[in-house]
């Protein structure tokens, strides 16, 4: 199955006054690489986040944007400062003794000293929490899953078109180079006539002379690595599996063989085609980058 590197994918949970958000998405990259935002209080199940989308994404530049909202009143609770209350009055007391002074310091008097009394925001249960958390990374993902493979289809449809251009290129090459072999004996038989007029012609000489041409722009074996590279993308098309690096190590596999025909090309024609070839294949490769 083909997937795009791009996609986006949104999820939002409501449990109660709580409201856990997630949204995701990607770019093209050569490895995987995930950058996540998320308050503080979640930073404990980052290990945890990072595992569960490697399960669903293999390769690209992944942003995960996590938000969550308590809205209820029980996540703050009002906390007593034992230990800070004894100590202001341990001194209060010792000032009424240094002094002679009357101690009438009473609890809501002291109650309102700093730190004896304060709110707190009560920790959420880490259970529950990822519960929420996890329901909502899931519900992003398989969006975000989603929309990658409706656009790997767009993109496979469009390689799929794409080798289907480069085999009307390759056709022409393998039929074109035999003619190029009989128009050079056909040349050279007529140049050697010119030269030597009514001197008898020696065949030998001739055939040698075409063989060792033949074998110098023969591309016979290019042609059939070539459509075997074609048909090796094809299949890789496919696979259910990440195809994104395989894909394009074929395609510079590809690119090696243009290069060897555009080099021994000794005919415009051939040289045209060849060219077509190679900018072919440079199309393949750009649309490569965009898959998983």
């Amino acid at each position: 199955m083909v997937k795009s590197m791009t996609g986006f994918g949104r999820c939002e949970v409501s449990e109660g006054e709580r409201k856990m958000t997630v949204e995701m998405k990607s770019v093209n990259h050569r490895y995987l690489d995930v950058a996540i935002k998320m308050p503080k209080k979640l930073n404990y199940f980052e290990s945890a986040i990072r595992s569960l989308l490697k399960t669903y994404i293999q390769r690209g530049k992944v942003d995960v944007f996590i938000t969550y909202e308590d809205l209820s009143e029980s996540n703050m609770a009002l906390h007593y400062n034992k230990e800070i209350a004894a100590e202001y009055l341990k001194y209060l007391n010792q000032m009424a003794e240094d002094f002679g002074l009357e101690q009438d310091v009473k609890v809501g008097a002291l109650s309102r000293y700093p730190e004896v009394l304060v709110m707190e925001e009560v920790q959420d249960d880490e259970e529950e929490l990822w519960k929420l958390l996890e329901e909502a990374l899931k519900g992003a993902c398989g969006q975000f899953v989603a929309a990658r493979v409706t656009e790997g289809e767009n993109l496979k449809r469009d390689l799929l078109a794409k080798l289907d251009e480069l085999l009307i290129h390759v056709d022409y090459v393998e039929e074109r180079s035999p003619q190029i072999v009989a128009e050079y004996r056909a040349k050279l038989e007529a140049k050697v006539k010119e030269l030597l007029a009514d001197t008898q012609i020696e065949e030998s000489r001739i055939a040698s002379e075409v063989t060792i041409f033949a074998d110098k722009i023969c591309v016979d074996e290019e042609i059939v690595r070539l459509r075997s590279h074609i048909e090796h993308t094809r299949a890789t098309l496919e696979e259910k599996e990440s195809v994104g690096r395989k894909l394009d190590f074929i395609a510079q596999e590809m690119n090696r063989e243009a290069n060897t025909i555009l080099s021994k090309a000794n005919d415009l024609e051939i040289s045209n085609h060849a060219i077509e070839l190679k900018t072919g294949i440079e199309k393949v490769r750009e649309q490569i980058q965009n898959i998983e």
